[in-house]
């Protein structure tokens, strides 16, 4: 199936509420489980989050490692507002800095970190590079790289399958919404393309479900 691209940015309010409201507990605490599980060395250090929404995903990561500090960037602005208010409400702002940034960001790339996360922001760039970009420019030599993505469906029938199983009970915009990200995600061949663009074809892709998969490794030494 052909990838259909779909908008960069979730920052439509009733689009940011929605997905704040939706119960995302499944995948965000198994995308901690997979860091875990991948980086079992891994346990204090500055962290970069690269499209961290609603900030969901690192208040949980915050959590589970007590001894990082982690930087959120997004361009959504109304995602960001929410993330804000829980990042507060759970008493992290000693530990979680969320900022308005659009990549690429000539300041964001003199930053060096221990950690370079993304959840589920590749599938909304047209130019999936600028990630990559990102991430090899903010990794120390060395650091934790791990991208988890929707995985594209080989076919239309699967994505409304897919959409039936994980999403039937969602209110209509998030359906449409998860629909739209299943068929703008990646295949596995244009995700080992884009890595090797960059020369971080050292890192590995991993299908952990029938919808994620993820692409972890060290940053290469530079």
């Amino acid at each position: 199936m052909k990838r259909i691209p779909e908008l960069d940015l979730m920052d439509d309010a009733e689009q940011a509420r929605a997905y704040a409201e939706a119960d995302f507990s499944e995948p965000h605490e198994g995308f901690v489980k997979h860091f875990s599980l991948r980086f079992p060395d891994f346990s204090s250090g500055e962290v970069l989050d690269l499209g961290c929404g609603t900030a969901d995903v690192i208040i949980r990561f915050a959590r589970a490692f007590p001894k990082v500090n982690i930087t959120g960037i997004d361009g959504a602005q109304a995602m960001l507002n929410i993330g804000l208010h829980d990042v507060k409400k759970e008493g992290f702002e000693h530990r979680i800095k969320l900022h308005k940034c659009m990549m690429p960001d000539s300041e964001l790339s003199k930053e060096k970190f221990d950690a370079v996360i993304s959840n589920s922001l590749l599938h909304h760039l047209l130019d999936p590079l600028i990630l990559w970009q990102t991430v090899k420019q903010c990794a120390k030599p060395g650091a934790a790289i791990f991208v988890m993505d929707l995985l594209r469906p080989p076919d239309v029938e699967l994505a409304k399958s897919l959409l039936r199983l994980y999403a039937a009970e969602a209110p209509p915009l998030l359906q449409k919404d998860f629909f739209n990200s299943l068929l703008s995600a990646y295949s596995i061949e244009e995700l080992r393309q884009q890595i090797e663009a960059v020369n971080l074809d050292n890192l590995c892709i991993d299908i952990v479900s029938d919808r994620h998969v993820l692409i972890w490794g060290e940053a290469n030494v530079y």
